[in-house]
């Protein structure tokens, strides 16, 4: 009975071990074209001066051509620009960007000033924070065009390097992915709400992005990528994502602040747009997402209150998928004993973000006031 009861922390671990397991569909199996079409890479950056050179010499070192590379500054106040203006040339153009007009957000504005002056006929959304292999860019064009796709967006390895990124990050990265167990109903799907992509990396044919508006269409949403994709997915045309951990890293936070404010930003805002569209759902989503955390909280609470002979069973299954996550991630799998507290922290910023993020964005030296999933800049 002990077994039966702790049967749902039993199956999470065997689930989330089979889905690390089993990652499909995966770049690599696209054999990479190193020539073909245009591709303007197109890179917003704010106050990314510590990412930006490594992004750009990644993307730069591609062994696909012909590609031009369109870094826009979007009023950075560290010096990025700087960093990027020496280096320019034949493939590697700076736009220095100016303020988002009233009801933009920064990155999608960034992001059309630099469509604006591409010349290519696919264009690479990309962000600073990203760093390319040489095949990643080759792999990928060779994907959209064997999927026939109108969007193909890939998912990196997430890099952590300090306490604070292995002890939250892997938390936040699980209970995402577990809206979308089985990646593959993403590809092709016609249920717009089920549509998702990576704005690390969104790989589009020049028309199809036109058709659907570009960026403008999405210009005062927090979670761009995903309703960029479901626009897409609206127009009758079809999205591909595809696991590319091998060729893409990304390293989005550095620090317990960053981390605070980046997913109070995009958490409450952007949960709503993946549940189905009924009014009651949506509205209430952002206030009960950090319920799950209790899944994993229970058992060690339980076990050491109680001495609960279940909750010591749910305990260890609970434990062993910690230790398959950071087995998974390239962490350390000591990390796995803190797997309650890190827990809490993701339900603590569910929370921050439900009260505050939706009200209220704070986010590289700008302020957004919000309203469910779309937001209006203040100036």
């Amino acid at each position: 009975m002990n077994w039966l009861l702790a049967a749902p922390w039993i199956l999470a671990l065997l689930l989330i071990s089979f889905r690390y397991t089993m990652r499909r569909p995966r770049l690599r199996d696209y054999e990479p074209i190193t020539s073909g079409p245009l591709v303007s890479v197109i890179i917003p950056a704010r106050n990314e001066a510590r990412n930006i050179e490594r992004c750009v010499r990644s993307v730069l070192g591609t062994r696909y051509s012909p590609i031009e590379v369109i870094v826009v500054d979007d009023r950075s106040t560290d010096g990025t620009a700087e960093i990027v203006e020496p280096a320019t040339g034949n493939r590697l153009r700076l736009v220095r960007g100016v303020d988002p007009p009233e009801g933009w957000f920064g990155k999608q504005w960034a992001i059309v000033q630099g469509y604006k002056v591409a010349r290519g006929e696919l264009l690479l959304f990309a962000d600073a924070d990203t760093r390319h292999t040489p095949e990643l860019l080759p792999r990928a064009v060779s994907g959209l065009q064997q999927e026939r796709a109108d969007l193909f967006t890939v998912l990196p390895r997430q890099e952590m390097r300090t306490f604070w990124e292995r002890l939250i990050q892997p938390h936040v990265f699980v209970a995402l992915e577990s809206r979308f167990a089985y990646l593959p109903s993403v590809n092709r799907t016609r249920t717009p709400w089920n549509a998702i992509a990576n704005g690390q990396f969104i790989l589009t044919p020049r028309a199809a992005y036109e058709e659907v508006g570009t960026h403008e269409a999405v210009r005062d949403g927090v979670a761009d990528d995903v309703m960029l994709a479901q626009l897409y997915v609206r127009a009758g045309k079809d999205i591909f994502i595809a696991q590319a951990r091998e060729f893409m890293a990304t390293r989005m936070y550095a620090s317990l602040g960053e981390i605070v404010a980046g997913w109070t930003k995009n958490l409450a805002t952007g949960a709503p747009l993946l549940a189905p569209p009924i009014g009651i759902i949506r509205a209430v989503l952002p206030y009960v997402m950090w319920l799950p955390a209790l899944f994993w909280l229970l058992p060690p609470i339980l076990w050491l209150s109680a001495g609960s002979h279940v909750a010591a069973i749910a305990t260890v299954a609970s434990l062993l998928t910690w230790v398959a996550v950071y087995l998974a991630e390239g962490a350390p799998i000591w990390y796995a004993l803190l797997y309650p507290i890190g827990a809490a922290f993701v339900g603590l910023i569910m929370l921050r973000s439900a009260g505050r993020g939706r009200r209220r964005i704070e986010w590289r030296g700008r302020t957004y006031s919000s309203d469910s999933t779309r937001s209006t800049v203040r100036q």
